[in-house]
């Protein structure tokens, strides 16, 4: 270690200005890397490197036809990956290595100045896929990187240090957090700022529009936040919290998907939500995902208020936006505890939810043959045969598991007669079939079941792992019903705060078991629940401060009924506030700090108005000659008292204080001018 930092001390100026670009823009192409494909982290960590050997060795720069091939690569390989040079990730992809490839003609300060904003543009390109708080912190120690070089760029002559270069750099930023801080809570937000169109069906982590046996198993893995909630009143009981997502209607005999109808779009269901009793209000702050759809408490019958778009609830209880999810939105609503939902009595478009591939699980559906004939046909032996198949799914050796192995082609009958072991979509998946083959009409409901609470701040969390299928059955009378079959098998997984634990590898598993082997389970968890907070406080007052928030702001500051046109002029009035205590401050510094300018400049003007003629910029010593070559022995003590303040400036060591300087200044008997 110590011979590589001498080796790097012994350097050029200009060869240790061009490593620490390099590192800096190494941390920015990193903080990138999740979101590139490799091949694009491989090529710029690679040029990057040939870039750092040839300043190290002092070797020439490498000719055009380098970068052209280079270049010509990346084209190529940017369209084969995302089949377009447009858009997000492919623009993304091709600015990161422009920015490597910068570097390999990095010859002047001009050719500098464009590595450092480029390298600027490529830092807000970050906030596309995440504005998290990691994301934050990585990209502000960048942004001083990117800085110190700026200003170290700026001073061309000798050798200053990095050091000094990084105070200035953050002393910039101090002196522009302010002006920062007045447009963050007073400019417009118009929409949302960081986010590009975006394909609808390819959402991030998280549930989607389909549901093939063995999908959400997966998603048990993900410690991931899908959701926070807070609840505006008493929290209702785990069993109850069910935020409901896409519901899925059609089977082909291996994936559920919403609704195809066979009977026309005129005999659709309509959700026909009747609610009782006392709403409960609550807050959902819900990640990203990519899709139109918001997670609500079922029974949700008002629609929540979502800055920015306008929400509408659809035929199944769920309740979309007119515009994917991208970002992090929070919303309020109103769930009522007691609802009821779908038609009271037969009608023909409950069909649809009848439908079974044919020949597909047939020993499921002679299952479902001799429970009718246990029980009886018909709508008014419905409770019975869904309490029927409850009872065997308690009592018949089921469990509830995140590995059931790999399901064949009649995944029902699997699970009924072989296997007897699944994950939550595995079970709700064979009791609509089974539903659907003695004549119930059944279908599945996605979405989150539960949650747990974090003791920080109070605030309900859902993770990816709480993601859950339920079913719903129509039974005559009361319309569509929650049946769980999952908590036939597993009442904890309903009840209580009972998770199966995904197993932990790589580095996450690593770093979690240094941690509880170095501290306690509770201590983890702690520090977990305080983490979370924090990333929660940063998600309310910083990612959610909308427009709403801001005409909040106004009226704490008296205004009755603001608009944009009074945020534009507290706006306006607070820049000139700060510009106005900029200029007074600059005016203090230059009388705080230059003091010694002032006195010699008193001087000169003294002199010339005693008839010397003097130049503008003279030091004290060429001022002090002449004085003596003008007035002789009658200009002696005004000779000395300008050495006397040459020597404060340059001789700190032997110099009079710059206070009894001043003094003596005003005691001096000035020459009268020469008359002719």
């Amino acid at each position: 270690m110590n011979r590589l930092i001498d080796t790097l001390s012994a350097l050029p100026r200009e060869a240790r200005d061009t490593l620490f670009l390099l590192a800096v823009i190494a941390w920015v192409v990193l903080l990138q890397s999740a979101h590139i494909p490799w091949w694009c982290s491989g090529i710029t960590a690679g040029v990057l490197v040939w870039r750092a050997v040839l300043t190290v060795r002092g070797a020439p720069l490498p000719g055009w036809i380098w970068r052209a091939v280079l270049l010509v690569v990346t084209l190529g390989a940017t369209f084969f990956t995302f089949r377009t040079l447009v858009g997000r990730d492919a623009g993304v992809t091709l600015i990161v290595v422009l920015l490597a490839l910068k570097t390999l003609e990095l010859r002047a300060r001009r050719d500098a100045f464009v590595v450092f904003f480029l390298g600027f543009f490529t830092l807000l390109t970050h906030f596309f896929y995440s504005q998290s708080l990691v994301t934050a912190a990585g990209i502000l120690i960048a942004l001083l990187g990117l800085l110190t070089a700026l200003v170290n760029a700026h001073m061309p002559v000798g050798r200053p240090s990095l050091a000094r270069s990084a105070r200035i750099a953050g002393s910039m930023a101090l002196m522009g957090a302010p002006i920062m801080l007045v447009l963050f809570l007073l400019f417009p937000r118009l929409a949302p700022l960081w986010g590009t169109p975006g394909d609808p069906e390819t959402g991030r982590s998280g549930l989607s529009g389909q549901m093939r046996v063995g999908q959400i198993a997966r998603l048990a893995l993900d410690e991931s936040i899908a959701l926070r909630v807070r609840f505006n009143g008493p929290t209702p009981p785990q069993d109850r919290i069910y935020f409901r997502g896409p519901v899925l209607s059609t089977f082909d005999g291996r994936e559920w998907r919403p609704l195809e109808s066979d009977f026309g779009l005129g005999n659709r269901l309509s959700a026909d939500l009747q609610v009782a009793g006392e709403p409960l209000g609550y807050e959902v702050t819900m990640e990203p995902h990519d899709r139109p759809w918001l997670f609500v408490l079922e029974g949700t019958a008002t629609p929540p208020e979502v800055p920015g778009t306008r929400v509408r609830m659809n035929d199944e209880l769920q309740w979309l936006t007119q515009r994917p999810m991208g970002s992090l939105v929070r919303f309020t609503a109103q769930a009522y505890p007691e609802f009821r939902h779908g038609p009271q009595q037969l009608v023909l478009g409950l069909q649809d939810f009848l439908t079974l591939p044919p020949s597909y699980n047939p020993r499921t559906l002679q299952l479902a043959q001799q429970l009718r004939r246990q029980y009886g046909p018909g709508p008014e032996n419905a409770p019975r045969l869904v309490q029927a198949a409850l009872d065997l799914l308690r009592t018949g050796g089921y469990s509830y598991t995140l590995d059931p192995g790999v399901y064949g082609r009649d995944t029902a009958d699997e699970f009924w007669f072989d296997r007897k072991s699944g994950f939550c979509e595995h079970i709700a998946s064979s009791f609509a079939i089974l539903m659907r083959g003695m004549d119930i009409p059944a279908r599945i409901v996605t979405g989150y079941q539960g949650g747990e609470v974090n003791a920080v701040d109070g605030f309900w969390t859902v993770r990816q792992r709480d993601a859950h299928a339920w079913t719903e059955v129509w039974l005559q009378g009361q319309g569509w019903v929650r049946v769980d079959p999952t908590g036939a098998v597993m009442p904890g997984r309903i009840g209580s705060f009972d998770r199966l634990a995904a197993p932990q590898t790589g580095v996450a598993g690593a770093l979690t078991g240094v941690l509880r082997n170095t501290f306690s389970d509770a201590l983890v968890n702690r520090m977990r629940q305080t983490w979370e907070a924090v990333n929660n406080r940063w998600n309310q007052w910083v990612l959610n401060y909308t427009q709403g928030r801001q005409l909040d702001l106004l009226r704490s500051l008296g205004f009755e009924s603001p608009s944009w046109t009074d945020l534009a002029k507290v706006m306006a009035g607070l820049l000139a506030l700060a510009s106005l205590l900029g200029a007074a401050w600059t005016l203090w510094e230059r009388q705080q700090h230059e003091p010694w300018l002032r006195l010699l400049e008193r001087a000169r003007r003294q002199l010339v108005k005693a008839g010397l003629s003097v130049p503008p910029q003279a030091p004290p010593r060429t001022l002090a000659a002449a004085v003596r070559a003008h007035w002789g022995e009658a200009g002696e003590p005004v000779a000395a008292w300008l050495l006397r303040l040459e020597a404060q400036r340059y001789s700190p060591g032997a110099a009079t204080p710059l206070r009894d300087l001043s003094r003596a200044y005003r005691q001096l008997a000035w020459p009268a001018p020469n008359r002719p």
